[in-house]
């Protein structure tokens, strides 16, 4: 079972699975053609896991998630295939207690080699890139534009997956390098697709998706969207009632952790430092509060 102190699981130890990768979040097992993925409580900033967790933070992902790949069916396929673990195979059975609430069984995918993000807003690298050229990823933006202002169309901006540090933007044509041009079109297309979406869908819920990053990868040849999905990790979400476009906006992610380190003149070397309680209590209702605004469920 998983150390646990006031219901946070940093970790996951399932002695009788084969533990394929633990990342900055997730710990992923290997059931052959099947993945089990478990959403831990762990938290990253400048690159660097903190000792201290974050509670409900994993269940928050993975339930987010599981609704986005429900909400989505009718515009793509994905790889999700339950996270009820009544359901998952007999070899899990001993784990339901750990397992509820915070993971998934997905089908096995191989990847695809780019970070496809699609942006609404100019923020974040997006906004550093269009102050030192008048663009993003190679895509001319109109002059004049603000810190945070919304774009005149979303547009898709990919990244390369970086095993370590920070991932890199990259032009559409190096995707068509990496990938070839007839699956870079599909990439672009269903990103946007899938942004546009959802970002509609939020903002009649009071929040606004400035950007958000997707993977996707071929099962059986059929092109899914994997990972996660649309998660206060995997984007940038803006209360919509405090949104004004000339600076950095509040934020339904890990800002406010950010914030805090940054406030203690951390020098984002190891160790990282603990989290006092509060930022520790305010991060989780962040996430929370994300989770509410848009399934209206209470965790």
């Amino acid at each position: 079972m998983s150390p646990q102190v006031n219901h946070v699981v940093l970790e996951t130890h399932l002695p009788e699975l084969k533990l394929l990768a633990r990342g900055k979040v997730r710990d992923i097992y290997d059931l052959e053609d099947k993945l089990l993925i478990v959403t831990t409580d762990r938290i990253s900033a400048f690159d660097y896991v903190l000792p201290t967790g974050i509670p409900d933070k994993g269940r928050v992902l993975t339930q987010l998630s599981v609704f986005w790949f429900e909400f989505l069916r009718d515009v793509t396929p994905t790889h999700f295939v339950t996270a009820d673990p009544e359901a998952y195979p007999e070899a899990l059975k001993p784990y339901r207690e750990v397992l509820a609430g915070r993971s998934m069984l997905v089908r096995r995918a191989e990847m695809v080699p780019v970070e496809c993000v699609a942006r609404g807003y100019l923020a974040g690298s997006g906004w550093k890139e269009y102050r030192e050229t008048g663009k993003v990823c190679g895509i001319p933006l109109p002059p004049g534009l603000k810190e945070s202002d919304r774009l005149p169309e979303p547009i898709f901006t990919p990244a390369t997956k970086a095993q370590t540090g920070h991932d890199e933007n990259i032009s559409f044509d190096q995707v068509v390098s990496l990938v070839g041009g007839e699956l870079a079109e599909r990439l672009r297309a269903l990103t946007l697709e899938i942004y546009s979406r959802a970002a509609r869908y939020a903002e009649a819920r009071g929040i606004l998706i400035a950007d958000t990053k997707f993977e996707f990868g071929f099962v059986g040849g059929e092109l899914v969207l994997a990972d996660e999905v649309l998660t206060p990790d995997s984007s940038r979400f803006w209360p919509a009632d405090t949104y004004r476009p000339g600076g950095p906006q509040p934020s339904y992610d890990k800002q406010y952790v950010r914030d805090y380190l940054e406030s203690i003149g951390w020098d984002k070397r190891p160790p990282a430092p603990p989290l006092p309680p509060e930022v520790v209590a305010r991060t989780s209702e962040k996430y929370r509060e994300a989770y509410r605004a848009l399934t209206g469920k209470i965790l």
